[in-house]
């Protein structure tokens, strides 16, 4: 009468990290820091220091201000701040960034408005380790 499989039944609490995406909702004001092991979409206001190991989405409303620390990227909204992303950085054509940005690889749509630095590449970063000045790393890649 009863089925014995209850996996159907109910969902369990070990969903993978990439399937659960944490929200910060348009209307929503936060200030603080966020730290979480998955994806995140702020549509809302975000302000402090912001650490995922996944993506992180700012929808058309969105605003962050602060430091930012991820994996993947991908921008509409406005931040104004350090962005620090591992591997893609995605400019969208209604975004704005004021501040600096440190990625592996960056993609800007026409109409995005960004102000600030940009070092991007793993060089950049391999010589950021070990000391040496970045204008070095970038000189050389001029010649």
């Amino acid at each position: 009468m009863f089925n014995k499989n209850h996996k159907s039944m109910a969902r369990t609490n070990d969903a993978a990290p990439d399937l659960a995406i944490n929200r910060v909702v348009e209307g929503t004001s936060i200030e603080g820091e966020i730290r979480c092991e998955s994806n995140i979409r702020i549509d809302g206001t975000f302000k402090g220091n912001l650490n995922t190991k996944g993506r992180l989405v700012i929808g058309p409303a969105g605003k962050l201000e602060g430091t930012v620390h991820c994996q993947n990227a991908e921008v509409e909204g406005l931040i104004k701040g350090k962005i620090n992303v591992q591997q893609l950085l995605s400019l969208k054509g209604t975004s704005r960034v004021e501040g600096d940005i440190l990625t592996d690889k960056l993609a800007i749509e026409p109409g995005a408005v960004f102000t600030g630095a940009c070092n991007m590449g793993a060089k950049v970063k391999e010589i950021k380790k070990d000391g040496a000045r970045v204008g070095e790393a970038a000189e050389a890649a001029a010649i």
